[in-house]
C-alpha cells in the first residue's frame, strides 16, 4: 500500500470494514489487520469475494438504471474505498452532467477518493458518519453540488448492516426520505440472516473486531427501511436477482446472503 494513501491518524492495527471490502474486491488499500479479518471471513464464507463482487455489481446496475431514467444526482453514503466502476463513472458515462457525492468516515477511503476525484468538478467526497444524516445533508460540499429540491438517489449499499439497532438505522433512512424531493430514489443492499443464520452470526462475530459491526436483518426488517418509498420491480431480492444483465444466470441466489432493492419517492 503506497504510503501517500495513509493519513497519519489511521490506526492500522484495527481492521476497517471499508478496507476489508477493498481487499475482497482485489484492491490494495488495506493493512495486515484488514487482511487477517478477511482471511477469517473467507474461512467462514469461502465465497466472500464472490459475494463482494455481486454486491458491487448490484450497485452498478442500480446506478445505471437510475441514470438511464433521468436521475442526475447521487449521494453514496458509506461509499468505502473507490474501485473500478465507481458511481461517478457509471452515472457520468450515461449522463456527463451527473453529480455525485461520496460519504464515508474511513480516513483511507476519503483520502483515496479525493485523489481519484481530483479535477472532476461534478463529484466530491465528504468525511462524515452516516449515523448523523442531518450533518451530511447540511455539509457545504454536498450543498454545493446537490440540489435537494430536485430528485436525488441515496445509495446505502452494504451500509445499514453496519448500524446497530440502538443506533436507529430506520431513523437514518427516514431523515433522508424526509429530505428527498418526489421522484428521488433509495438504493439499499443489506446482509440478511434469512437463509443461513449460523453463517451470518459468525460473520457478525468476526466484524466485532472491526471499526463497525455486521448486523444481519430479516427480509421484513430490511423491507421496513423502504417505508414511504415505492419499490421498483423486482422488489427486495438477493442482489444477483435485481435486474441481472442479459444472459446472466444465478444458481442458489440465497447463498449471496445480501438483499438489495430500489425505492422511488412518490
Amino acid at each position: 500500500m503506497d504510503s501517500e494513501w495513509i493519513p497519519p491518524e489511521v490506526d492500522s492495527q484495527r481492521p476497517s470494514v471499508a478496507r476489508v471490502y477493498d481487499f475482497l474486491l482485489g484492491g490494495d488499500h488495506n493493512f495486515a489487520s484488514d487482511r487477517d479479518l478477511a482471511t477469517g471471513l473467507l474461512r467462514v464464507e469461502p465465497q466472500a469475494r464472490e459475494l463482494a463482487h455481486a454486491n458491487r455489481a448490484f450497485l452498478r446496475r442500480a446506478v445505471r438504471t437510475l441514470a438511464g431514467a433521468g436521475v442526475s444526482q447521487f449521494i453514496d453514503i458509506g461509499s468505502g474505498i473507490p474501485t473500478q466502476g465507481n458511481v461517478h463513472e457509471v452515472a457520468q458515462d450515461g449522463n456527463p452532467d451527473a453529480r455525485v457525492v461520496y460519504v464515508d468516515n474511513d480516513d483511507v477511503a476519503v483520502a483515496h477518493s479525493r485523489s481519484i476525484l481530483a479535477g472532476n468538478e461534478r463529484a466530491a467526497v465528504i468525511q462524515a458518519d452516516m449515523r448523523d444524516p442531518g450533518a451530511i445533508l447540511a455539509d457545504p460540499k454536498l450543498k454545493g453540488l446537490i440540489d435537494l429540491s430536485e430528485p436525488v438517489a441515496f445509495l446505502l449499499v452494504a451500509a445499514l448492516h453496519l448500524i446497530k439497532h440502538e443506533e436507529d438505522p430506520a431513523g437514518i433512512v427516514a431523515t433522508l426520505r424526509d429530505a428527498a424531493a418526489p421522484g428521488s430514489h433509495l438504493v439499499i443492499s443489506h446482509l440478511t440472516d434469512e437463509a443461513q443464520p449460523g453463517k451470518t452470526a459468525a460473520i457478525g462475530k468476526l466484524y466485532n473486531r472491526a471499526t463497525s459491526p455486521a448486523v444481519p436483518r430479516s427480509h421484513a426488517e430490511i423491507l421496513r427501511f423502504f417505508d414511504g418509498w415505492d419499490l421498483l420491480d423486482p422488489g427486495l431480492v438477493y442482489v444477483p436477482l435485481w435486474r441481472p444483465d442479459e444472459g446472466e444466470a444465478v444458481r442458489d441466489p440465497e447463498r449471496f446472503l445480501v438483499f438489495g432493492g430500489v425505492g422511488r419517492r412518490p
